[in-house]
């Protein structure tokens, strides 16, 4: 199953879709979920005409310094979700990986400025195995901060054509072939390593790489399994430190790393992608495995906004100082993308994910204490001018819902 998935269409995006006008008027006895809902369903029916085909619903969840505000809109028959629906959160999870990496920085676990290719502070074992399996092209060269960064040339596998694979990536030739399939991150690095695959050698360009962040969770796991004493996860450590029971802010999120765990909670919205030549499959329950790290991640829109906001306030488990670096530590061709963490104007800080039909949104603004979560769970493939209608269509609906309650909407 390709993972549809761009950072550097953003830009695109503020010059597509009209925006929506937003609501002012003070004699209005329309509640601010009622103007909410009222802007994104113009979205909806919008892209529903260009599309030609329904566009089931747009949910945007929203917390402001005064108000919580949650607005959904669906076509007729869609079930009404609610802001605990459950959904799949996509490669939002980069953002958790990335704060699972800085909280190891800040205890001195790690440092994000070393090289793969060295060792774990306190112990003889390196970052990454030193195994001709691992043997990746410029691993020497390759640090945790530019992995983070989109800018070690990584080359992506699960979402670029690998050699012997038909024109597929592997994870989506190995999906297809059996949706069962218990992937593992160093079967997918043995891939770079057979066909010498990468982008550009280490710190001379920008390109998205999920298989990049899945490195990235192999290294949280190889480092906690050495402080544990015993054989740990990746999503062990996001459970122990990042958001689980014992963490200072615990919250309802799941990180499935089995192929058999393929449940997602309920109530849940279901996942669409139309394709050109099968047309309409709908997703719900899905074998994660193959993106631990990079886009595993499922939840509800209140948790979601929780972790978006107390993190980028500093009131979780970084420091503001290293917020700030989470949110600014930029590499020169990496535009608006710093460590697991993007910016995109009028919304703040954040991500945004794809996966299986799930289209997401999980951003805070600084500059007016605004959170929002946004989901769109439908995307079309049938060509690249309809998924760019469907992704556009995700963030014209966080501006409007922005709009309609007085914030600066689409630039």
């Amino acid at each position: 199953m390709k993972i549809r998935f761009y950072f550097t269409i953003i830009a695109l995006i503020t010059i597509s879709l009209s925006g929506c006008k937003k609501n002012n008027d003070p004699a209005t006895n329309l509640t601010k979920s009622d103007q909410v809902k009222a802007a994104i369903e113009i979205v909806r029916l919008a892209t529903e005409v260009k599309l030609g085909h329904m566009v089931p619903s747009i949910s945007i969840y929203m917390q402001t310094p005064d108000d919580i505000v949650f607005a959904s809109v669906n076509a007729m028959g869609v079930p009404l979700l609610t802001p605990k629906t459950m959904f799949r959160f996509a490669s939002n999870t980069k953002t958790f990986t990335s704060t699972a990496i800085l909280n190891m920085y800040e205890a001195g676990w790690l440092d994000i400025y070393k090289k793969i290719t060295d060792t774990i502070p306190g112990y003889s074992e390196t970052y990454v195995p030193a195994t001709p399996d691992w043997q990746i092209p410029y691993k020497n060269e390759i640090t945790i901060e530019l992995l983070l960064q989109h800018a070690a040339g990584v080359y992506d596998v699960d979402n670029d054509p690998v050699p012997g694979f038909g024109g597929e990536s592997y994870t989506e030739f190995m999906y297809n072939s059996d949706s069962a399939h218990q992937f593992t991150v160093p079967e997918m690095v043995e891939q770079l390593v057979i066909h010498d695959l990468s982008y550009f050698k280490p710190d001379s360009g920008y390109h998205y790489s999920n298989t990049g962040f899945a490195i990235l969770s192999e290294i949280v796991a190889r480092i906690y399994s050495l402080h544990s004493g015993e054989q740990k996860s990746f999503t062990d450590y996001l459970e122990d430190y990042i958001y689980g029971t014992n963490t200072r802010v615990p919250l309802n999120l799941h990180f499935p790393w089995l192929a058999s765990n393929i449940y997602l909670g309920d109530p849940h919205a279901s996942g669409t992608i139309y394709y050109k030549n099968i047309g309409k499959v709908i997703y719900g329950s899905s074998n994660m495995s193959a993106h631990v790290g990079e886009g595993n991640g499922w939840s509800d829109f209140e948790n979601l906004n929780q972790f978006v906001r107390t993190l980028m306030t500093g009131n979780n488990v970084l420091s503001a100082q290293t917020i700030t670096l989470m949110q600014t530590d930029r590499s020169q061709f990496g535009g608006p993308y710093a460590l697991g963490c993007t910016y995109t104007p009028n919304l703040g800080f954040g991500h945004n994910g794809d996966i299986r039909g799930y289209l997401t949104i999980m951003v805070y603004d600084p500059d007016v204490d605004v959170s929002l979560i946004a989901l769109l769970p439908m995307e079309d493939q049938s060509s690249e001018e309809n998924f760019m209608i469907s992704f556009t269509a995700m963030y014209d609906a966080a501006w409007a819902a922005r709009a309609a309650l007085g914030y600066p909407g689409k630039p």
